[in-house]
């Protein structure tokens, strides 16, 4: 009896469809399954409080497993991305196999003063608009009307790329536009978080017309995205009401910039310091983003962050961003961007990577850890492939291999990590009506 019971709760506790993922938190509102759900059942909604996320009624629900492949919040796979060196380097166990590292920045400086660090992926997104003949960038930007809120959107020129540069620390979910990829009459540039690449570059493999027509695939470093409830704490924290909001952005405009928003009659601009903003989103950032192995953005030709090691908070650095080279694909457009004058580079060891990025490498070394724990509340977790996760986790003192583990446990206890969330499958379908990316009431009042 006690061995059944056991393994009805083993089994209830199975990832079989997104409803699934969803309950459990894993989730990472790509939008790839509303891109991939030919019958258009899928649709996103944006939860206040938890992120972006995909609503289907009942049938849907159960049809809902066959979109599970190319989902990232049930599983990534390191090996997709190909071109990369096979026997990786102890210290490319941490960030992944490259091809080439490189640290600068944007050629042109107006890129570079707009983007979050060195304007490298605007550079390189214009690059292959102007000279590789690519049809559009389909990347998350600003929504005019919800300056608070994120927007898919397609850039086809210089301007439209610099008027949407930099960060966006809010729920966004760019795959939800692959379709306009597939359509193109020419090649196209695709950005998103790591966890959309890892989504994309899943899809291609049985999408011949995406993966035809997806010219560069590149990602940033990325810490994880917080829920809108964050974005809206700062603006109570300046006093501002969404509604009064012009214009809202989350870096840029030097480096690192900060949370710059412009509001009322007389456009008044209020501005939080990036570090003081970071530091209050954090707590906003949901469980799958706090065990993710991807930070710095392995599945993609090119993944680029800050260069932190180049910072020295006086303000006269305008931005300087690390250059993760992942496939050939990749490697022969950097080059040529090169070549063409869009990025100025120097090439680096992996001990500047190291060094650039110490919070990011840090979580990554910690994540069997953290993996480990949950296992042992029963929670169920994404599968990671090709990660080298013990390979990280075995070089840390034991000491903080305990404390990452009654850590995970105890936030995972304290947070509810360990219970699944049932959302009302009624006001799901209802939401599914609504506008996409409607900002909706927190997850607890979606709860049954």
């Amino acid at each position: 009896m006690h061995s059944s019971k056991l393994t009805e709760v083993g089994e209830s506790r199975r990832i079989r469809t997104l409803r699934d993922v969803v309950d459990w938190e894993l989730c990472v509102g790509c939008g790839v399954c509303k891109y991939a759900s030919t019958k258009g059942t899928v649709q996103l909604v944006n939860i206040e409080s938890f992120g972006i996320r995909p609503a289907f009624d009942r049938k849907a629900e159960l049809a809902s497993s066959e979109l599970l492949d190319i989902c990232p919040g049930y599983s990534v796979d390191a090996g997709v991305t190909t071109g990369a060196v096979s026997k990786p380097t102890a210290a490319e166990r941490d960030f992944g196999p490259t091809l080439e590292m490189w640290e600068g920045h944007a050629a042109d400086p107006e890129l570079r003063y707009r983007g979050s660090s060195g304007g490298i992926l605007s550079a390189l997104a214009l690059y292959c608009l102007e000279h590789e003949d690519m049809g559009f960038v389909l990347h998350a930007g600003m929504d005019p009307d919800r300056p608070w809120l994120n927007k898919t959107v397609t850039s086809r020129t210089r301007a439209q790329l610099l008027s949407r540069a930099g960060s966006r620390y809010a729920p966004s979910s760019p795959c939800e536009g692959l379709a306009e990829i597939e359509k193109s009459d020419r090649p196209c540039v695709f950005i998103g978080k790591p966890c959309d690449t890892a989504a994309v570059m899943k899809a291609r493999v049985n999408r011949p017309d995406l993966d035809e027509r997806l010219g560069l695939v590149l990602t940033f470093f990325c810490a994880g995205t917080p829920s809108t409830s964050g974005t809206l704490k700062l603006l109570d924290r300046v006093r501002i009401e969404p509604e009064k909001v012009h214009h809202l952005a989350y870096r840029g405009e030097g480096w690192p910039g900060g949370f710059t928003v412009m509001s009322g009659q007389d456009n008044q601009r209020n501005f939080i310091p990036y570090h003081q903003a970071w530091g209050s989103l954090t707590p906003y950032v949901p469980l799958r983003c706090r065990i993710c192995p991807d930070g710095l953005g392995r599945v993609a030709d090119i993944s680029c962050g800050d260069a932190w090691e180049k910072y020295d908070g006086s303000g006269s650095n305008p931005g300087m961003s690390i250059v993760l080279v992942r496939s050939q694909r990749g490697q022969k457009i950097l080059r040529a961007a090169m070549a063409a004058g869009y990025v100025n580079l120097v090439p680096i060891t992996s001990d500047t990577v190291l060094a650039a990025q110490p919070h990011l490498l840090s979580r990554r070394r910690e994540l069997f850890g953290r993996l480990l724990a949950l296992r042992l509340l029963l929670v169920p977790i994404p599968r990671f492939y090709g990660f080298s996760q013990f390979h990280s986790w075995i070089r840390l003192p034991l000491l903080r291999k305990i404390r990452t583990i009654a850590g995970t446990l105890r936030r995972a206890v304290v947070r509810n990590w360990w219970k699944r969330r049932h959302i009302n499958p009624d006001l799901v379908a209802s939401l599914s009506r609504k506008p996409l990316i409607e900002t909706e009431p927190s997850l607890e009042k979606c709860a049954k």
